[in-house]
């Protein structure tokens, strides 16, 4: 009898911890854990960039998710990863969550989207000043060329407004860039934030052209599905406190600023906060 009684007092105790477990929310389990994860990209200025000799990471979107870490009161970690990789990590539980995500439609379907955390528009990056002023349906012509990123955000938006322009796809960034430089494009089909960057770090690529009507992207951080509804909510919550009052584009403003950017260089009618 008391051997039935120890089986039974060991398997209430075993139920009693597999129960808690279960009810242990997505917080609890990073405060256990005691670090947030997030990927990180290499050489994404003004998004990521690790200093090749500490290994410190810098960039708006690190100083983002230290915020996060901070209001959890758990350490950030960095796990290098690339953009095509962010979302699968995100759906595997390498990390907690990625920031910068475009919120699309298909993306929609592998991950789940936090309210935005700022809007990303889209520019034409040129040293032609025929561009200048120009709305995407001018733009959506045979007669110009343009270079894009494959698989981008920016690529997305190139296969909506300027189907019927002459559109270089490349494997790389820097590939396209290349292209626009050389003249075999008219332009660099760029996000706002990249193209003030690049635009920078080669002048001779020219300057933004911001089209008309303005397109901008809801720029979210991404979570996976099976994350709790306290854990989505608390990045929501976040993500429109810091978005309405300005915290994100102090953050990200200075961050352009090691490049010489100020806040009077973004093209007027452009705001972060959408």
């Amino acid at each position: 009898m008391n051997l039935l009684k120890k089986i039974c007092g060991v398997a209430a105790v075993a139920l009693s911890l597999a129960i808690g477990a279960a009810h242990a929310g997505t917080i609890d389990e990073i405060r256990q854990r005691g670090v947030l994860r997030i990927p990180g990209i290499l050489n994404e200025v003004p998004y990521f960039n690790k200093d090749p000799r500490t290994g410190e990471w810098k960039g708006f979107v690190i100083d983002m998710a230290n915020d996060i870490a901070k209001t959890l009161d758990v350490k950030l970690e960095v796990v290098e990863s690339s953009w095509a990789n962010a979302i699968l990590d995100v759906q595997s539980g390498k990390v907690d969550m990625a920031f910068a995500v475009t919120a699309t439609p298909a993306r929609a379907l592998a991950i789940e989207f936090s309210s935005p955390t700022y809007y990303n528009s889209f520019v034409i990056v040129s040293p032609k000043d025929e561009l200048t002023g120009k709305t995407w349906t001018e733009l959506n012509d045979p007669k110009y060329t343009f270079a894009v990123d494959m698989g981008s955000a920016q690529d997305l938006m190139t296969q909506q407004y300027l189907s019927k322009a002459n559109v270089l796809r490349f494997k790389t960034r820097d590939e396209a860039i290349v292209a626009a430089t050389t003249g075999k494009a008219d332009g660099l089909v760029s996000t706002m934030l990249n193209g003030l960057v690049v635009s920078k770090k080669a002048p001779t690529l020219g300057k933004l052209k911001v089209p008309t009507p303005v397109l901008a992207a809801p720029s979210v951080i991404a979570v996976n599905y099976n994350s709790d509804q306290v854990f989505k909510g608390f990045v929501s919550g976040w993500a429109d406190y810091n978005r309405r009052i300005g915290n994100n584009q102090t953050w990200i403003v200075n961050s352009l600023e090691p490049f010489g950017i100020k806040l009077e260089d973004i093209p007027e009618g452009f705001g972060f906060g959408g």
